[in-house]
């Protein structure tokens, strides 16, 4: 189920973009009038977007925003009637995908959404990939660490790398496991 979460004060506002949502085929659509509201249905619905605005009651939009991205990261439009650079730039440091200023018309909302949902699929995609190099780089650190262990302790290079992978297959660990083990019984 398609689901997204609208967040405004004013309900006109949430109004309009619930139904240009409905059209743009979410079949599930969530409102909330401040960024608290919005901050507990994020959590308990895991909408696919949230637009939402920036001035609101109890938590302004961007503070929402930011909670939001910390604890269940989601492509937020901000619609809001504030331009200026420092909100902006605010908004940008949240994590928020797009931005769009009041008043709006439907046709300007679809794009703005479009837009917020593919850039969060290529920065999480991105992220994912980094995080998997990150790990393999600690990884290879670690057997190359290893592997120095055993070359000092006599053995040549292909030695130590074949006796590590040996040690893996029989024991059903990963390298990083064995040089870690190494590592420490050696340290």
């Amino acid at each position: 189920m398609k689901t997204a979460l609208v967040v405004d004060d004013e309900p006109m506002i949430r109004r309009q973009a619930a139904e240009t949502l409905a059209h743009y085929g979410f079949d599930e659509i969530v409102e909330a009038a401040n960024g608290q509201e919005a901050v507990n249905l994020a959590l308990a619905k895991r909408p696919l977007l949230i637009v939402m605005d920036v001035t609101m009651p109890v938590l302004d939009g961007i503070s929402a925003a930011e909670k939001i991205g910390k604890e269940a990261p989601t492509p937020i439009v901000l619609l809001t009637g504030n331009a200026d650079v420092a909100t902006i730039e605010r908004a940008r440091l949240a994590g928020v995908m797009s931005y769009l200023v009041k008043p709006f018309r439907g046709e300007q909302l679809l794009p703005a959404v479009d837009l917020a949902i593919h850039h969060f699929m290529e920065v999480t995609t991105l992220r994912e990939e980094v995080a998997g190099l990150r790990e393999t780089l600690e990884s290879r650190k670690l057997i190359e660490k290893a592997k120095g262990m055993l070359i000092k302790k006599g053995m040549s290079e292909p030695e130590a790398y074949r006796r590590m992978q040996k040690l893996a297959m029989d024991k059903r660990k990963s390298l990083k496991e064995v040089a870690e083990a190494i590592l420490l019984m050696e340290g």
